[in-house]
């Protein structure tokens, strides 16, 4: 089975359609599939629920798909860093399915293992927990969380073999596996493609049994959210 594809657009070639549920990787802008969250805007697909750590910024990451009004509604742990997000929640042109950033990564996490739902005692007593099951264990109170399979993931890795084996590359690793392990179709963005056999079996942070599509982009542009410099001291 091949799964590389000359392009992004072709990697989101008939999986992609209107009212999913997407799942991206990323944290702010470290490791976000920037070619294929392009394709998807470009795709032209909307009412999306898409699930991320976050919503990226104005014109960059998932704010390009807030710009175009392709999301439907988010559900993310972090929503700052994007005055388009707030607008449009604010005038209740968005929904929000607020979550607690552990509870969001063992969603996925859960999902792509089987597991339906887990426990958690995060939340327990706020508006976190309103309308779900709760059950005591040992003296404590937790609430039920049900785990996330999105229709398709996209996610980013630093390089593969052909087969989908991955490696990531240091804080860019953050939400990818667990999103990309959680989707029914799993489309991963990576800047090196290698042949099958050529990665040490230690080395791989996730199997190809995971991936079911490749697309390479050797360069992305990997903007950073904010800059920001030290003075030197006077004199210095």
């Amino acid at each position: 089975m091949n799964k590389i594809f000359p392009s992004a657009a072709a990697a989101l070639s008939g999986i992609v359609a209107d009212g999913q549920m997407l799942a991206v990787g990323g944290f702010g802008l470290c490791g976000i599939p920037e070619a294929l969250i392009g394709a998807l805007r470009d795709s032209g697909v909307k009412g999306l629920t898409v699930v991320s750590n976050n919503a990226g910024v104005d014109g960059w990451g998932l704010g390009q798909l807030l710009q175009t009004r392709q999301i439907r509604k988010m559900i993310s742990s972090y929503v700052g860093e994007n005055k388009e997000f707030e607008r449009q929640y604010l005038a209740g042109e968005l929904e929000l399915e607020f979550t607690p950033q552990g509870t969001l990564a063992e969603k996925l996490r859960a999902g792509g293992a089987g597991i339906p739902a887990f426990f958690t005692r995060t939340g327990v007593g706020t508006v976190i927990a309103e309308g779900k099951e709760t059950r005591d264990f040992d003296g404590s109170t937790y609430v039920m969380e049900r785990s996330l399979v999105p229709d398709v993931s996209l996610g980013k890795a630093w390089k593969a073999d052909r087969s989908g084996n991955l490696v990531f590359r240091r804080t860019a690793r953050n939400f990818n596996p667990a999103v990309i392990m959680a989707g029914r179709i799993a489309v991963v963005e990576v800047e090196e493609i290698v042949e099958t056999g050529s990665l040490d079996p230690d080395a791989i942070h996730l199997p190809g049994i995971y991936v079911h599509r490749l697309v390479l982009n050797a360069q992305p542009e990997k903007r950073i959210e904010k800059r920001t410099t030290k003075q030197n001291p006077k004199g210095a």
